[in-house]
C-alpha cells in the first residue's frame, strides 16, 4: 500500500484484536523484521512497516544543523508527518485489515526511535512506544521532554542501545547512552513503565534483532 512517498507493508494479525505495531522504517526489511519477531516469541500482532520517509526531515522534531561535515542538515518537519501518519496512514491500514485492534503501538529505530518518543508527547493515539537505539542524542531533546507534562505519556516505553554507541569522537553522538539513561530515569520517576537494554555493539550491530526486541517487550506489557 502506497500514500504519497510512503510505502506501507502489512503482516496481518491471526486475531482481529490483535495489537497494531506502527514501525517506521530507513529501508524495506522484507519481512525480516516481523520474521524475527516470530522467532523471539512474539505474542500475536499486526505489523505496518512504513518506509520511504525523508529521514532527517520527516522524523526530526525542529531544525538542527548537521551534526558531522558531511552530514545533511535535520528539518524538523516531524509534527506534519505525524499528522499525515495519525490522519491517513493510520487509518488505511487500519481499514486495510478490516481488524479492530485493541492497543495501537509505536516503534522505531535511530531517528524513528526518537520520532516514536517525539510523537508520544504529541498525541495520545499510542499506548506504547519502543525507541530501540534512539537518537535521544538530538539536541534539546531530552529537556524538552522532561518538560512535558509526563502524565500524558505512554505508560510503557522501551528503550535499548548498543553498548559501543557512545564511543564516538563525534561530540554530539557522545553523549547518547548518557540521554538515554536520563530519559529512562525520567520515565521511571514519573510512574512510566519504562525499561532500558544495552545491547553488545555500535549503531549498525544488528538492528533487526533490537527492533524485535523492543516490539515483543511492548506486546507482552499488553498481553
Amino acid at each position: 500500500m502506497k500514500i504519497g512517498a510512503k510505502t506501507i507493508e502489512i503482516y496481518k494479525a491471526q486475531q482481529a484484536d490483535a495489537p497494531l505495531v506502527i514501525l517506521n522504517e530507513y529501508m524495506p526489511s522484507n519481512g525480516a523484521i516481523y520474521q524475527k519477531c516470530v522467532e523471539l516469541g512474539c505474542p500475536d500482532f499486526t505489523l505496518a512497516e512504513i518506509t520511504g520517509l525523508d529521514w532527517n526531515n520527516d522524523l526530526s522534531p525542529w531544525e538542527s544543523p548537521p551534526i558531522g561535515a558531511e552530514d545533511m542538515p535535520f528539518g524538523g518537519r516531524a509534527d506534519a508527518y505525524l499528522e499525515l501518519l495519525l490522519g491517513q496512514i493510520l487509518p488505511a491500514v487500519i481499514g486495510e485489515t478490516g481488524a479492530k485492534p485493541k492497543a495501537v503501538m509505536l516503534a522505531g529505530y535511530s531517528l524513528a526511535g526518537l520520532f516514536a518518543l517525539y510523537a508520544a508527547t504529541k498525541c495520545d493515539a499510542f499506548c506504547s512506544v519502543a525507541s530501540c537505539s534512539g537518537s535521544l542524542w538530538y539536541p534539546g531533546f531530552v529537556g524538552y521532554l522532561t518538560a512535558c507534562n509526563a502524565e500524558k505519556l505512554p505508560r510503557t516505553v522501551y528503550l535499548s542501545l548498543g553498548d559501543r554507541e557512545a564511543r564516538t569522537k563525534n561530540e554530539t553522538l557522545r553523549t547518547v547512552e548518557e540521554r538515554t539513561r536520563m530519559t529512562e530515569q525520567y520515565l521511571a520517576a514519573n510512574g512510566i513503565d519504562a525499561f532500558f537494554e544495552l545491547n553488545k555493539g555500535n549503531h549498525f550491530h544488528q538492528g533487526h534483532l533490537r527492533i524485535a526486541k523492543g516490539i515483543r517487550w511492548i506486546l507482552e506489557k499488553h498481553r
